[in-house]
């Protein structure tokens, strides 16, 4: 990353100087294991680059919503540490049910270079989560871990076995089909895949990617993830609901495509648009299982682990006794969720700290999300009881005689992409609002402090104003394990006993060296060129990594 003046900063922040400061962290915040000490930084310009240690990213205090005091740290008292991790997207990459020859097209999802080492990737998160200290800004030990969403790419039982076992800790075998040799695209022949293991003549090769003899058999090959030490919660994403994140369950084609022996391996130009515009067509999933018929298959081993799982299964994993892990037991989820109907939750956080898991998936497909009427009026109601101060519809001030709680809110898809009001067959004749209306909703409550969320695999952080100070709060967005830069964020909640709190915001990257040998097949190693692949990647795009008021922050928020 080129480095930034402080006009050029705020050019590129687009807001006023007087309410952002860029520096570099304070001597007493303990940044290691953080991106305030160290960040993957591509060597040399231009081409295949691999990665090495670079500076630190400095911090920004964001003040639109709040003005900074500056004796606010002598007072500051911690209130809650959490770490976020999101679209993990643990790959079965050999699925005779993706869509990889769709991704000339559709840059980004359907192929990846490091999809292989998705579950590596997550597990090497798992590692820096473990070795914190604490938070850097409050030291705080860290109360939990939430994922947001997309914890699995297919929604495929053996993906959310392997999700589970990354979190939980064990070993685990990301392979599916024949258990001694690798069956997807990654040597199927076609030069729209990058083929590691040979000199073929792929896309991939073009712009420059390695030949690495052996790393398709290590890329199957068990490996043992450590697991969390601290208690973790889930939030259920579109690729947990949906083939591809986008497709329904029960076309009798495509339900069969998951345990079966036929693997698609390409179309014509002219067909994978007709494919991609079915795709991404609400109402097209049958015209795409139609026309799938007429694509170039390889045959591969049938696994009937890659049936595609419900949402109650989803549910019902995290309540067995075998994925408690370090607990909760369900990890957010309880009996009630358990129908696979109501997937949301609330929790606490720390005293006085709530949390609320909101489902904001369609299970009649497509991408985008809302939130339908009754989770809207579920969660007015839990925000509504733990306030003493609220907005009416109309803009008048209740009062309540109640002990308020502050509110954290988590979802997967974002304000912005929450925009498929289609009814689904969970509740068919429900009304589906849109992230507009949620964010009206919240901007009701003054004791909301955050939504925290994923979806766009892009690290940015806004600001929700209001013309009551006390009726703002902060959207954080996180990018995704899969792709590069691979973050997970740590945030804390501290209140400054002047009328405001900071939510500090620090990104975290795997635990890998920044660069190994080819040949090192460890997992760290693994892990370390998974996150070299995800950065070369043929569609990789470095502005996922959003701008400084995206990633190391001070986030003011006024309090009444």
């Amino acid at each position: 990353m080129g480095s930034l003046n402080r006009r050029g900063f705020f050019r590129a922040a687009g807001v006023a100087g007087a309410g952002v400061v860029l520096g570099a962290p304070p001597a007493w915040a303990r940044g290691g294991g953080t991106t305030l000490d160290v960040v993957a930084t591509p060597v040399g310009a231009g081409g295949y680059r691999r990665l090495a240690a670079g500076p630190g990213w400095p911090v920004v205090v964001r003040g639109e919503l709040a003005t900074a005091n500056p004796k606010r740290v002598e007072r500051r008292k911690s209130l809650a540490c959490f770490v976020q991790f999101t679209d993990m997207h643990s790959v079965d990459a050999q699925s005779p049910a993706r869509f990889e020859y769709l991704h000339p097209l559709i840059r980004g999802s359907a192929h990846r270079s490091q999809e292989l080492f998705a579950s590596r990737t997550s597990a090497a998160l798992v590692r820096r989560v473990n070795g914190l200290r604490g938070g850097p800004f409050t030291g705080r030990p860290v109360d939990f871990v939430m994922t947001t969403g997309d914890n699995t790419d297919n929604h495929q039982s053996n993906e959310m076995r392997w999700y589970l076992d990354v979190l939980n800790g064990g070993v685990l075998t990301p392979n599916s089909g024949d258990p001694h040799r690798y069956e997807g695209v990654h040597n199927s022949g076609s030069e729209l895949y990058w083929h590691p293991e040979s000199a073929f003549a792929d896309r991939y090769r073009a712009i420059g990617f390695p030949v690495v003899p052996g790393l398709l058999d290590a890329s199957i090959r068990p490996f043992a993830s450590e697991g969390l030490r601290v208690p973790w919660y889930s939030t259920f994403g579109n690729h947990d609901s949906a083939m591809a994140g986008t497709l329904p369950d029960g076309l009798p084609l495509l339900d069969g495509m998951f345990t079966g022996d036929q693997k698609i391996t390409g179309f014509d130009d002219a067909m994978t648009l007709k494919l991609v515009l079915a795709l991404v067509d609400p109402h097209g999933a049958p015209e795409f299982a139609s026309l799938l018929k007429e694509g170039v298959t390889r045959t591969v081993t049938p696994d009937a682990r890659r049936r595609p799982f419900t949402t109650a299964e989803f549910v019902r994993a995290h309540l067995h006794p075998r994925n408690t892990g370090p607990g909760p037991v369900g990890h957010g989820f309880t009996a009630d969720n358990a129908d696979g109907i109501d997937v949301f939750y609330k929790f606490r956080i720390a005293p006085g700290v709530t949390g609320v898991s909101l489902d904001t998936t369609s299970a009649g497909g497509y991408s985008e999300g809302a939130i339908g009427l009754h989770q809207y009026q579920w969660l007015e109601n839990v925000l509504r009881r733990g306030s003493s101060r609220y907005y009416d519809v109309f803009g008048r001030l209740v009062r309540k005689p109640v002990t308020d709680e502050r509110f954290v809110l988590f979802s997967h898809h974002t304000s912005g992409t929450m925009t498929n009001t289609l009814p689904e067959q969970r509740r068919p004749l429900e009304p589906r609002l849109t992230g507009d209306a949620l964010v009206a909703l919240l901007q009701r409550y003054p004791n909301v402090l955050a939504w925290v969320n994923g979806h766009t695999h892009t690290n940015a952080i806004t600001a929700h104003g209001h013309a009551t100070p006390e009726r703002a709060f902060w959207e954080i967005n996180t990018a995704a394990h899969v792709d590069y830069p691979q973050h997970a964020r740590v945030i804390e909640i501290a209140d400054n006993g002047d009328g405001t709190l900071s939510l500090f915001t620090t990104l975290i990257e795997v635990d890998a060296p920044y660069e190994v040998d080819y040949d090192d097949f460890s997992a760290t190693g693994l892990a370390s060129l998974g996150r070299e692949f995800a950065f070369n990647d043929l569609h990789a795009n470095p502005a996922k990594v959003g701008t400084p008021l995206d990633r190391n922050t001070e986030l003011l928020l006024a309090t009444r």
